[in-house]
């Protein structure tokens, strides 16, 4: 019943539970196998619905499920060395391991395989499981004290990524370089508020590079990670799926994120660029300085705000209606905006 994987040894896990519920009464039988959903392309029931099938109470159910486990606890001795893989699999991951990521690797990424892995575990007197909860998802341990320490990097962590605000490599995360990273990833991955954004980064559950909902955060992760300003059906072929552009297109201009810098092209406003006409932008320019500036300066400012050619920046700055030439050679704005 053995199969090789991942160097090291997996098993025929249908086999091997079919072989512990064979002796099992009937409506046992029938009890464990729904309840863990181990029939084939079936999914756990409750106790009610299992109840209901057999006209008896959801606690009458619990009851026929925990004889059924006793007894099968003493059988599944037969079977050891399955669950002693399990347990060295869970201590090499530091004594802790995220559920569905343990039986991810313990079935050789099969999830097919998934029931009756966990089925196998709930047999195992030396594995506990903590429960999904607010702030962890469900996890199984071979040490206790194993979520104490998953407990402290992920607050670590969390206050790391607060401060920083952007996502960050997992080295970033951790204290000590030497610390192994596939345990310390164990732990931090329990957590409900730090996660593995699609670029590999970590960063805070309700970040968009972390949990990018939609278009319009897809357009932001690919503006950011490219960090330059890009054109909506560049953008579009970046995120990939065959992304409508005109799609792209109506997220972008519609979120204040975003903003429109030339003809079609798009920067993010972190990046200090700015909307709005040339004539706008100069103007801004000129009030935030509160003092005239020369042309080069003000095409070199503007330039930083908004794509366009150098020609059209000394267009505009040559509308008297909005500017007009100090003595010195300077600029500033024709309604005072900015000092003369």
């Amino acid at each position: 019943m053995e199969i090789a994987a991942f160097g090291t040894k997996m098993y025929d896990y249908h086999k091997v539970c079919s072989d512990l519920l064979d002796d099992l009464p009937g409506r046992t039988k029938d009890v464990i196998l729904r309840r863990f959903g181990l029939k084939e392309a079936s999914e756990p029931e409750t106790l009610e619905s299992i109840g209901d099938s057999y006209q008896i109470t959801r606690e009458r159910v619990r009851q026929i499920e925990k004889e059924g486990l006793k007894k099968l606890s003493k059988k599944i001795k037969k079977h050891g060395e399955v669950l002693d893989s399990f347990g060295e699999r869970i201590d090499d991951f530091g004594g802790l391991k995220r559920e569905d990521r343990l039986v991810y690797v313990l079935g050789d990424r099969d999830y097919q395989n998934k029931n009756y892995i966990t089925f196998l575990l709930s047999l195992g007197d030396f594995f506990d499981k903590n429960n999904e909860n607010k702030e962890f998802f469900a996890h199984w341990l071979t040490d206790k004290q194993s979520i104490s320490t998953a407990e402290d990097i992920i607050q670590n962590s969390y206050d790391k990524l607060k401060s920083k605000k952007k996502p960050v490599p997992i080295e970033e995360l951790k204290s000590s370089p030497d610390y192994p990273t596939h345990k310390f990833i164990s732990y931090l991955e329990i957590s409900k508020d730090v996660k593995q954004g699609p670029q590999g980064l970590y960063g805070l559950k309700e970040w968009p590079e972390v949990s990018p909902r939609g278009v319009k955060d897809m357009a932001y992760i690919t503006l950011k990670r490219e960090g330059d300003p890009m054109h909506f059906k560049d953008v579009a072929d970046l995120i990939g799926d065959k992304t409508n552009p005109q799609t792209v297109h109506n997220e972008l201009i519609k979120d204040d994120r975003f903003v429109l810098v030339g003809r079609g092209i798009y920067a993010l406003r972190e990046w200090g660029y700015e909307e709005g006409e040339v004539k706008d932008v100069i103007g801004r320019v000129i009030e935030r300085a509160g003092e005239p500036l020369p042309k080069d300066k003000i095409v070199e400012e503007v330039l930083k705000k908004r794509i366009v050619k150098k020609n059209t920046i000394i267009q505009n700055l040559s509308n008297k209606k909005y500017f007009k030439r100090t003595p010195d050679g300077k600029y500033t704005n024709r309604n005072n905006r900015g000092a003369e």
